[in-house]
């Protein structure tokens, strides 16, 4: 299998401002790939460039080896995108919703009908066909703009932020609908604030900030970028200055805070930390409470590379 996307050296400039510094990033065929980035590194307009909605000043862009250019309406026949901002009428029901935005690709009724009724179904709505908008919640309200988004089957779907503001439930039900659209063979381009969704369903993820590529591979590859591999917490009383200084020479130990009778110990690499940590109280004869050794999570990973938050 080729690529679904390939983005080579993008430049996309607003006057001043460098939006997109030479970007560039693949997507394989079938691949459920993240982008991840602070608000304003760059992820909203490099969307826009794929799909033709903003010119750019410099790269190359091609969708399933095909250059995609503002007129390929042939490829766009085969792109979904369910953006963060629900884009729907108010003044069409449900059914009215998903049958007009499939009928955008399909002209042929009854494969219309086929598509729409599947695509209602899939996203759980078969009980709302007749509601209008303004009577649905916020969960179903996203249901409906995935529905009508992906109606009309395609083959490579953009979703940015699609479970924002909605209940635990829709949540796991839009997550559950995105995988089981990857298994019938769609590509996926994921954006999410939410670093549980992205490490749950990217087999592939992209960091990128000010513009630029900073870090890609699968969440176990990017935690093995950072320094922090596991920081291990214990619960004791009375360490001094001593003990503190002694830990810090533990292998593989790199940094060490003590307060409120909480010790947390950074280290970098190495098999076995807790179990030296352990053996250091056992041999000065410390008593210990709780101990907790956690690895990194996306969310350190995208901290210590960027040194920002994703919500900043």
């Amino acid at each position: 299998m080729g690529n679904a996307i390939e983005v080579k050296n993008l430049v996309k400039r607003y006057k001043e401002i460098l939006a997109l510094d030479h970007f560039s990033l693949e997507v394989a065929e079938g691949e459920v790939f993240g982008l991840l980035g602070p608000n304003g590194s760059g992820k909203t307009t490099t969307i826009n460039c794929i799909l033709s909605l903003l010119s750019y000043d410099k790269g190359e862009i091609k969708i399933f080896g095909k250059e995609m250019k503002p007129d390929s309406y042939e490829l766009k026949k085969n792109i979904g995108v369910v953006m963060q901002n629900v884009a729907v009428f108010d003044e069409l029901t449900v059914y009215e919703n998903v049958d007009y935005f499939c009928g955008l690709y399909i002209s042929d009724k009854e494969l219309k009908k086929k598509y729409v009724e599947e695509a209602i179904e899939f996203v759980g709505l078969e009980d709302y066909k007749k509601f209008l908008p303004k009577k649905l919640s916020g969960g179903l309200l996203r249901r409906l703009n995935i529905a009508c988004g992906i109606a009309h089957k395609p083959k490579l779907i953009f979703f940015d932020e699609p479970t924002v503001a909605v209940d635990p439930q829709s949540r796991n039900k839009i997550l559950e609908g995105i995988m089981q659209l990857n298994k019938e063979g769609a590509t996926i381009v994921y954006t999410s604030h939410y670093m549980e969704e992205v490490e749950q369903i990217c087999s592939k993820i992209l960091i990128m900030d000010g513009g630029k590529n900073v870090a890609i591979g699968t969440k176990e590859e990017l935690k093995k970028m950072i320094k922090n591999t596991e920081t291990i917490t214990v619960d004791v009383m009375n360490l001094t200055q001593e003990h503190i200084a002694k830990i810090k020479e533990i292998p593989h130990v790199y940094a060490v805070k003590y307060a409120d009778n909480q010790l947390v110990v950074n280290c970098s690499g190495g098999k076995h930390n807790i179990v030296r940590i352990i053996d250091f109280f056992q041999n000065n004869d410390i008593a210990i409470g709780r101990v907790n050794a956690q690895q990194p999570t996306l969310n350190d990973v995208f901290l210590e590379i960027t040194g920002k938050e994703l919500r900043d």
